[in-house]
């Protein structure tokens, strides 16, 4: 979303398992215990603590209902404005200065933006910036949910409400946000999530990350020539590529934001120095109407160039306080025309894991760095890949005779979200076998999906 100024000795043994890189926080799957919802303070800030055994969420309902920090692995995925730490500014004053407060985390904003009467003019108001209600619903279960109630704002004629929740079993965050129409009058908006990545050094803040990467699925149909379409900022931005049919984003410190409209429904970022990674899973609705023709936008903070007052070309927005590092991933509705009281929903989910740069993938059950492999060999078939897991539990391989009946399938290694898993393994498998499928079974035994599916080379 644009700021105010427009605003990731070689042996064939039968298993080898490679960790990259180690676990920082010493974390491994555990016997089952609660989620939690607790008060805490968060930088000076009153905020709610949702927690269970992989993850903690930080919620600060004063500063619009935002999610400020999501923790995993003793990783910190959000950005944090060091500019504003403890400090709340009402939006009455924020109408009155004209001003933004980017206080950093993630939100709901409406779409489009403008200053006309049915656009929002990116502004710290009441949706951005109003002292939302937090209910605890679920608590001390297999699963935890909190629900968050906005104020009204007459502007738009929106209001907005927020349910954010996790399982005990697994780091999976579950959001369902919600725009009512509080008119009398038809409206019609778009609801955006926006959600601001810390892309600063984390050995030195006062650099940026080199290794930040975001990618999202191209539409082999798309209505833009390069199959994205930049909004602000350079049209060359070296930010941009297209690779195996993907959106590429190489995060550069230069202002510039993207349009793409993807169908595929996910968007994942990669931090290359630490190996950890989300993946975000939304609902695309083909044949809708998408505020500028795209369901995913990737804003990308910092300096940028224009003409001064005598018409000559300069660097604005010098200042690292007032360009921080940070990459908005942001997750459009489409367009909807709301009768008065009624309401839409945007309902997504993230997944945390570990994934490299070499990322190549998104499946059910996880992240693909190098996609599975089958070679037949002495002794069986080696199985090779690379894969960061959404659930704890095991990798499978269900295998396949050349009609789709069902094999025996070959219990294979753990896998574990805070770990990175590099298959390598020679399974043995009967001459009839002619597909293979590697599956994640989660700590429950139940099947979470395919990471891949290969057939065998005769």
């Amino acid at each position: 979303m644009p700021s105010p100024f427009r605003t990731a000795v070689a042996v064939l043994v039968c298993m080898i398992l490679a960790v990259i890189p180690a676990n920082p926080a010493g974390q491994t799957a555990q016997a089952s215990s609660p989620c939690i919802v607790e008060s805490t303070q968060f930088h000076g800030w009153d905020a709610e603590r949702m927690s269970n055994r992989w993850i903690t969420l930080i919620i600060v309902p004063k500063l619009g209902g935002r999610l400020m920090q999501v923790t995993f692995g003793a990783h910190d995925y959000l950005f944090v404005n060091p500019l504003y730490l403890g400090k709340y500014f009402p939006p009455s004053q924020a109408v009155a200065e004209k001003k933004w407060f980017n206080y950093g985390g993630d939100k709901i904003w409406p779409l489009p933006e403008g200053p006309g009467e049915d656009q929002w003019p990116v502004a710290s108001d009441i949706l951005d910036d109003g002292n939302y209600q937090l209910t605890p619903v679920r608590t001390g279960t297999a699963a935890c949910k909190v629900h968050l109630q906005g104020p009204p704002d007459d502007r738009t004629g929106l209001q907005y409400s927020r349910d954010i929740s996790l399982d005990a079993e697994s780091p999976k965050i579950r959001f369902q946000a919600q725009m009512q129409n509080i008119t009398g009058h038809e409206i019609k908006w778009s609801m955006q999530s926006v959600t601001q990545y810390n892309t600063a050094d984390p050995r030195d803040p006062a650099k940026y990350n080199h290794d930040f990467w975001a990618f999202t699925p191209v539409n082999p149909a798309s209505v833009f020539n390069r199959k994205f379409d930049a909004h602000a900022g350079p049209i060359d931005h070296p930010s941009y590529s297209v690779r195996n049919n993907l959106f590429t984003l190489h995060w550069k410190y230069l202002e510039g934001e993207v349009g793409v409209d993807s169908t595929a429904g996910w968007v994942a970022v990669v931090d290359g120095l630490s190996s950890f990674a989300m993946l975000e899973r939304f609902r695309f609705f083909p044949g809708a109407d998408y505020p500028e023709r795209a369901s995913v936008i990737f804003y990308i903070d910092g300096p940028s160039l224009q003409l001064n007052n005598q018409g000559m070309p300069e660097i604005s927005r010098t200042k690292l306080e007032d360009t921080p590092y940070y990459m908005e991933a942001e997750l459009n509705s489409p367009l909807v025309v709301l009768p008065p009281g009624q309401t839409s929903v945007l309902e997504s989910e993230w997944f945390p894991t570990r994934m490299t740069p070499q990322f190549v993938n998104a499946a059910e059950a996880g992240m693909i760095g190098r996609e599975l492999a089958v070679v037949p060999g002495p002794g069986g078939v080696r199985l090779t890949g690379m894969f960061g897991v959404f659930y704890a539990g095991r990798l499978v391989a269900r295998v396949y005779d050349a009609r789709g009946v069902a094999l025996k399938p070959v219990d294979l290694v753990q896998a574990d979200p805070l770990e990175t898993v590099s298959l390598d393994t020679v399974v043995p498998l009967p001459p009839e076998a002619a597909t293979v499928s590697l599956h994640l079974v989660d700590e429950q035994g139940l099947d979470r999906g395919s990471l891949g599916e290969v057939e065998i080379a005769k």
